[in-house]
């Protein structure tokens, strides 16, 4: 509360406190659930298929680092990384709940460090497929090269971290009076 005066963040409702367990719960199954397709249905190094063309290609490859490959080979430490961010989340919104909005973001933050840990711990990699040709073409026209393929997981942290931006300008702004 800035000098007696509730902002947006507090007079917002919350959502209850299982909700965010809720929504990690589902991205991390539709995540997984998603690799386990590809695993069984795509081949590494063949040639991509097309699911909805020019906009998304399955094409099955996989990462032992970070984002962009970095930290490659590094699968287990940064697995037991993201799993601990994953949870330090959940741990966060249960003990100081957020408005509805940020609950839903940090869960989705938590849904793909989590989803990607499982498969850097069972895996020792993880299982990217989701490549996006038109996005590829941005970034060749920027000389950076095909943009990464990516995965459920990699969505909800990289969407999540993005609406987190958004939400800061946002959620604490002076009511109008």
């Amino acid at each position: 509360m800035l000098r007696g005066v509730p902002t947006l963040t507090d007079r917002a409702p919350r959502l209850p406190v299982w909700a965010p367990f809720l929504i990690a719960a589902l991205l991390i199954v539709a995540d997984q659930a998603l690799k386990a397709w590809a695993l069984a249905n795509l081949v590494q190094g063949e040639v991509a298929r097309p699911f909805i063309p020019g906009l998304i290609d399955w094409v099955l490859t996989f990462n032992t680092g970070a984002a962009w490959s970095l930290f490659s080979g590094s699968a287990l430490p940064l697995a037991f990384g993201r799993l601990a961010v994953g949870l330090g989340i959940l741990g966060y919104i249960t003990f100081r709940p957020q408005t509805r909005l940020i609950t839903v973001i940090l869960s989705l933050i938590s849904a793909g460090a989590i989803g990607n840990a499982i498969d850097g711990i069972r895996l020792g990699k993880v299982t990217d497929m989701i490549h996006s040709p038109a996005l590829s073409a941005v970034t060749r026209a920027l000389n950076a090269g095909d943009f990464p393929i990516f995965n459920i997981a990699d969505s909800c942290v990289v969407g999540g971290t993005l609406l987190l931006l958004i939400a800061t300008f946002i959620t604490d702004r002076k009511p109008k009076l």
